[in-house]
């Protein structure tokens, strides 16, 4: 049970790994393809783009899960941190808003009004497939951003952002007198 929940708590990263590691390596094939054989595969181009931008969007999932989203905060560093952390709580109720009304309105594209003869033009596949990251990627994210509020909020454990400088490592350096 407990290798299933790491699993599942890790699945933007499993996913955007295998992605990247995909899309690279087949753009590598079709270099080399090119390059060496005079020859390109056409379906290698659409599927690693395919392949990118669900990278992107697994990777804002997975970016919302280490609280490493772009966001304004300076105004926020003169106050206590529990008021920091409840007021970027709120910020992210907006922000968790934003999502599921999307996921609602990808859900709808996705399975309503997609028709369903659109067809990447050298897969073949119904476009249906490519667009149902939509859904998935601002879903999880969704639950990404309740996961994080959860373990700030409730839990009292701060979510370390791996993009944020501490202040004090940003003071200059003392030089040598020469």
């Amino acid at each position: 049970m407990a290798r299933l929940w790491s699993i599942l708590n890790n699945l933007e990263s499993y996913l955007c790994r295998v992605l990247l590691a995909g899309f690279v390596g087949l753009l590598f094939v079709q270099i080399v393809s090119r390059e060496v054989f005079g020859h390109s595969f056409s379906w290698i181009e659409e599927l690693s783009i395919y392949m990118f931008v669900w990278f992107v969007f697994f990777g804002a999932s997975h970016a919302a899960k280490m609280g490493a989203h772009n966001r304004v905060t300076f105004q926020f560093n003169l106050l206590p941190a529990r008021w920091r952390a409840r007021i970027e709580g709120f910020a992210d109720l907006f922000w968790l808003g934003f999502n599921l009304y999307f996921t609602w309105l990808a859900v709808d594209f996705v399975f309503n009004r997609m028709n369903k003869f659109w067809t990447s033009q050298t897969l073949g596949i119904q476009m249906k497939w490519i667009y149902l990251v939509l859904p998935l990627a601002f879903a999880l994210m969704s639950l990404r951003i309740l996961q994080v509020n959860w373990t700030r909020l409730v839990s009292g454990r701060e979510v370390h952002d791996p993009d944020r400088i501490d202040p004090a490592d940003l003071a200059p350096a003392s030089t040598p007198a020469s």
